[in-house]
């Protein structure tokens, strides 16, 4: 699989801005368990400066990407009384050659995902 990538954007819903600085992690998945791929931080606009899979790293298969939302919303000095979200994981099946855009529209309490393009 040549032509296809995996890319990702995060925006703070509570804020109306991008995500800047939210760690995540890339694992693929193998039946009941995970290997970690690797792990990232959106830049400035949300968004990781390399795809998360690109070239000869893309491939088939179930992926998850875990974002570590409860440390970037703690790290920009939300204070939450009752904290609620923690690592976000997604999960997702790349089945085609094509470009995969997995965004997370997220605020303390809730969250949304789409396929993107």
């Amino acid at each position: 699989m040549a032509g296809g990538r995996l890319t990702t954007h995060v925006l703070d819903t509570m804020a109306g801005k991008p995500a800047r600085g939210m760690r995540l992690e890339l694992h693929f998945v193998h039946g009941d368990h995970t290997h970690h791929l690797g792990d990232s931080y959106t830049n400035a606009d949300g968004r990781v400066d390399q795809p998360l899979l690109a070239d000869d790293q893309f491939q088939q298969g179930e992926f998850e990407i875990r974002f570590h939302v409860g440390q970037y919303f703690e790290r920009i000095g939300v204070e939450v009384e009752t904290p609620f979200l923690d690592v976000v994981p997604i999960r997702f099946t790349i089945s085609e050659d094509k470009h995969y855009h997995v965004p997370l529209l997220v605020s303390p309490f809730a969250y949304s995902t789409y396929r993107g393009s």
